[in-house]
């Protein structure tokens, strides 16, 4: 018989672990009122009927690729929440607040992971920073949008979040669906990377039914999570390595797809990432294009998707970085965004 061997074979690849306060520790440092409260469920409420077909305006979701200074990602809110008003009775608008994101390689993972943007990691402050800066910005009229990636943040801040998407590089993962099945507000799937949209088809089958995964619970205990499955869950489409796929002829194919899978024809149309081929000076075409459709009665187009900030373009994270520009995906900038939102109510009242 050999002998005992004394060798550690466990976490040998971990340099450290920091632990996090529990989700409800957070919630009672950055606490949120009834009005607040309020405010959510009424908006998801709203987001459901648009799903539906109850409530016949559009979704217009708008904002920057990713949020990194938290400043500019307020005086960008309170710019849209003033736009917003001038739009409601034609468009529901809800801001984009992505502080996650997904990388191919490298790069910067958003202002929850790393919120100092030097490699810190400090995730403890990148999670108080996002729940008092969407706690502002709810207090300041508008409803947030985000994106879901791992698995255990929206626990942190699923009370102040009104609609998510699911990303190309995560619809097909089976953490996602489950995850997005107990999810208390509407969520879209975006098709995959390569332009595929039954991956999305599919992840909405799944998460419409009940799940059972592994997740924490709000006092960061282990969990066996059981859900009933979210019947607010819809299709994304935002184009891919195929080219993009915001055409009429695109709009049927995937109505097809969606029909014969016996679920609701209800999408939103990304108007960046494969569809504008990563040219964010095509976004208004495709918002154009995305619009008349609509407009000559194809009532599965819900809403749209527009990477959006104070200033076009996007710059390089580094030392000396310009206020209002993006440093992940280049946006458009906030003139041409009031023109375009403008410009659609107008298209919108004219023809209801």
């Amino acid at each position: 018989m050999s002998k005992q061997s004394n060798e550690v074979i466990t976490n040998t690849r971990i340099k450290r672990f920091v632990h996090l306060p529990s989700p409800e520790d957070l919630k009672r440092e950055v606490p949120v009122d009834e009005s607040v409260r309020a405010s959510v469920h009424r908006s998801r409420d709203i987001i459901s009927d648009i799903l539906q077909k109850k409530d016949d305006r559009m979704l217009f979701i708008v904002g920057p690729c990713s949020i990194h200074d938290v400043g500019a990602a307020q005086e960008y809110a309170e710019k849209l929440q003033k736009l917003s008003k001038k739009i409601e009775k034609e468009i529901v608008v809800l801001m984009r607040c992505y502080f996650e994101k997904p990388r191919t390689r490298l790069g910067w993972r958003g202002l929850i992971v790393d919120p100092h943007l030097d490699g810190t990691y400090d995730m403890t402050e990148g999670l108080r920073t996002a729940r008092n800066l969407l706690k502002n910005i709810i207090c300041m009229g508008l409803h947030i949008a985000t994106e879901v990636l791992d698995p255990i943040v929206p626990q942190y801040l699923d009370d102040v979040i009104s609609w998510a998407a699911v990303g190309a590089r995560t619809t097909e993962s089976q953490i996602h669906r489950d995850m997005a099945s107990g999810l208390s507000m509407p969520i879209g799937f975006k098709n995959g990377t390569s332009g595929d949209v039954m991956v999305a088809v599919d992840a909405m089958i799944s998460s419409q039914d009940a799940r059972c995964f592994l997740g924490v619970d709000q006092d960061g205990t282990l969990a066996v999570v059981h859900t009933n499955g979210n019947a607010d869950v819809h299709l994304i489409l935002r184009g891919g390595s195929s080219g993009p796929n915001f055409s009429s002829t695109h709009i049927r194919e995937a109505e097809q797809h969606l029909e014969q899978a016996s679920l609701e024809k209800s999408m939103v149309i990304d108007c960046s990432h494969g569809n504008s081929q990563k040219d964010f000076t095509m976004q208004k075409h495709v918002l154009r294009s995305v619009l008349e459709q609509r407009i000559r009665g194809t009532r599965s187009i819900l809403g749209v998707m527009l990477e959006s900030n104070l200033k076009e373009g996007r710059q390089n994270l580094g030392n000396s970085m310009d206020y209002g520009i993006s440093i992940t995906d280049a946006c458009v900038g906030w003139t041409e965004t009031e023109e375009l939102l403008l410009y659609c109510a107008e298209q919108l009242n004219a023809h209801r």
